[in-house]
């Protein structure tokens, strides 16, 4: 594993949405969309292998979530590459946070994982 490596150096950022036609707010349903875009910046092609998500409602429930790849996806992506996918997600709670990791592998071998920096889910109007 290698961290902080220029070589390695794959980004992410992060959009939400709410989507209130799919949510129930009555039977503490609430459901988010969120659109990743995960960059290469390194010197190295890597291939995004796994997700590692730590999903957080406000009564501080936290749900694991790990698989392959993303959306069914494992995108290979040259440097100056970019790959971008919307996923969701249900809250029991109008508020709550997502953070975790990419785990990735560089074409010389080299496994490395990528952060994925906290995100907040909220219904619009319920943080000022």
């Amino acid at each position: 594993m290698t961290e902080n490596n220029p070589i390695y150096d794959t980004r992410v950022e992060v959009q939400t949405s709410y989507i209130s036609d799919q949510s129930e707010p009555d039977d503490q349903r609430f459901v988010f969309s969120y659109t990743i875009t995960i960059e290469n910046h390194g010197e190295i092609p890597a291939k995004l292998l796994s997700r590692h998500w730590y999903i957080t409602d406000a009564d501080g429930n936290v749900q694991e979530v790990e698989g392959d790849g993303v959306v069914g996806e494992q995108p290979h992506l040259k440097p100056g590459d970019g790959f971008r996918y919307t996923s969701g997600t249900v809250l029991k709670t109008p508020v709550g946070s997502m953070h975790g990791t990419y785990h990735m592998l560089a074409d010389d071998g080299t496994e490395f994982d990528t952060p994925i920096a906290p995100f907040t889910l909220s219904i619009p109007h319920s943080l000022h």
